[in-house]
């Protein structure tokens, strides 16, 4: 009898060579199949690190949430600048553009962002020394300089683009794409808000409207809608939030307790949707800040002497206007909202100088024009925030997408954009002070010591509100996502 018959059906087909091959080609693809799945409950990050996700609850999205090890920083503060300041005008002092001022130098290139160039262009406001620390800044923010010896100045950063949308994308949430998280929706995910009547995450927009990039600066991108911004300011509060006529506070507050046991026993019958979870806590959100959003917003309850010292009272309606969201971000802050993003600068088709700071043409008036606005308001908020003790557990962020040419464009009278070399800095919760940190070459063109990429400049941030970048995470469509996509290393020099 032939040994081959007393083996089944399947296993005869085992010895046919094309059979065999086909088999372990199907087990070795199911193996690995195996090994991603299994990747997907217990996954290392390529640096060797194990992600964090933070435990949410989903009935209480905004509880605040242990960071991964002690920092002094507690709540942040961002004020963003659209449109691109120039950082050879402002804080990054470039006296060897007084040598070669109108001349065609041999670094300019034949084609920048919009064209031919022109002729190299010394700043065009004075540089004087300021504080004790003598950091030579421009005339154009004369009281933002006073404070210098506050600031922790990054004189190295460059970045990926050279055009707005893409470079605000980058800036605030880490990818020229849209669909992303912004800096702020991660900060909150990782660490909720101690203010259980407030958003956890407020964007305050210039008064002239969204920049251009609009709500994708604060949005939440794939992270559960509960963490996205709460977009409103000074001038417009938050809307559908007044209480109609004929309907008492008592009422008020009876609605709302019902609507919590009715939101309640729907939320028990589907325990595990977070959508839902997010829409349930987003309308009890909103019940809180019916009583407390008014008060909240009613700046004449700030002595005169405040008002004065921000410029509510001078200038243009925008700088007044812009003034008021100073104060509004001040206050934020003081009842513990977790980030504040203050917006100067706006245009979502485009500014040129007249809405936000993207001077192609006649920089000496678009940027004054920007600076009158930013200045007094921006220095005040500072200053009022260190008076009253509130930079000992927050971070203050002062950022733009890129920096500005140290040449003129073809027309004679505005700065080109510059990706290669721009200035931000940092004050406040565990940053040194009057520090500056990396250069840029002798003519501001591009960075030449310490360079720092956008990655490094937003793992700092984390890494100051006491957050791992390497760590923190979110799972989406296969990969573990992070703020700072797989790069980034923390500025360890800035630190205090």
């Amino acid at each position: 009898m032939n040994e081959a018959e007393n083996i089944s059906p399947f296993g005869q087909r085992l010895l046919d060579r094309r059979h065999f091959l086909k088999n372990t080609a199907g087990t070795l693809g199911g193996l690995g199949l195996a090994q991603l799945l299994a990747a997907k409950e217990d996954p290392t990050a390529f640096s060797g690190k194990r992600p964090i996700r933070p435990d949410i609850d989903p009935n209480n999205p905004y509880a605040p949430r242990a960071n991964h090890f002690k920092a002094a920083a507690k709540q942040v503060l961002v004020i963003y600048c659209p449109g691109a300041v120039s950082h050879v005008d402002t804080f990054d002092y470039k006296p060897a553009l007084e040598k070669i001022h109108g001349q065609k130098a041999a670094f300019i290139p034949d084609v920048t962002f919009e064209g031919p160039p022109g002729n190299v262009a010394k700043p065009f406001w004075d540089f004087k020394p300021r504080g004790q620390s003598g950091k030579m800044t421009s005339d154009l923010l004369p009281k933002m300089g006073e404070l210098a010896d506050d600031f922790c100045f990054v004189h190295s950063l460059h970045t990926q683009t050279s055009a707005h949308p893409q470079g605000e994308n980058f800036m605030n949430t880490g990818f020229t794409m849209e669909g992303f998280p912004s800096f702020g929706s991660w900060v909150t995910y990782a660490l909720g808000s101690a203010c259980e009547e407030l958003p956890a995450f407020v964007a305050i927009n210039d008064p002239r409207g969204l920049a251009r990039s609009g709500k994708n600066n604060f949005g939440n991108g794939f992270l559960p809608a509960a963490f996205q911004g709460t977009d409103f300011n000074a001038k417009n509060p938050p809307a559908n939030l007044r209480r109609p006529k004929g309907f008492t506070a008592a009422d008020d507050r009876q609605t709302v307790d019902l609507l919590k046991r009715l939101n309640a026993g729907h939320l028990e019958k589907y325990p595990n949707d977070a959508d839902l979870a997010a829409r349930i806590a987003s309308y009890e959100l909103a019940g809180e800040m019916q009583t407390s959003v008014p008060d909240m917003m009613d700046l004449s309850r700030e002595p005169e002497s405040i008002h004065k010292e921000y410029g509510t009272d001078t200038g243009t309606e925008l700088k007044r206007e812009y003034a008021k969201n100073c104060i509004l971000a001040r206050r934020l802050i003081e009842k513990g909202v977790r980030v504040v993003q203050l917006f100067n600068g706006s245009d979502p088709s485009g500014g040129n100088g007249i809405t936000n700071w993207d001077s192609h043409s006649n920089i000496k008036n678009t940027h004054a024009m920007q600076a009158e606005i930013m200045d007094q308001p921006t220095a005040a908020l500072i200053q009022d925030m260190k008076r009253r003790g509130l930079l000992e557990n927050t971070l203050i962020v002062w950022a733009t997408e890129f920096g500005r040419m140290p040449f003129l464009q073809g027309n004679g009278t505005g700065r080109d954009h510059n990706p290669d070399a721009f200035t931000c800095f940092l004050a406040g919760a565990g940053v040194k002070k009057g520090f500056s940190y990396g250069q840029s070459d002798e003519f501001g063109f591009k960075t030449a010591a310490d360079p720092v990429e956008v990655y490094d400049f937003n793992a700092t941030i984390l890494h100051l509100m006491g957050l791992d970048h390497e760590r923190l995470s979110y799972y989406h469509n296969g990969l573990e996502r992070r703020l700072t996509n797989v790069h980034g290393h923390v500025i360890k020099d800035v630190l205090a």
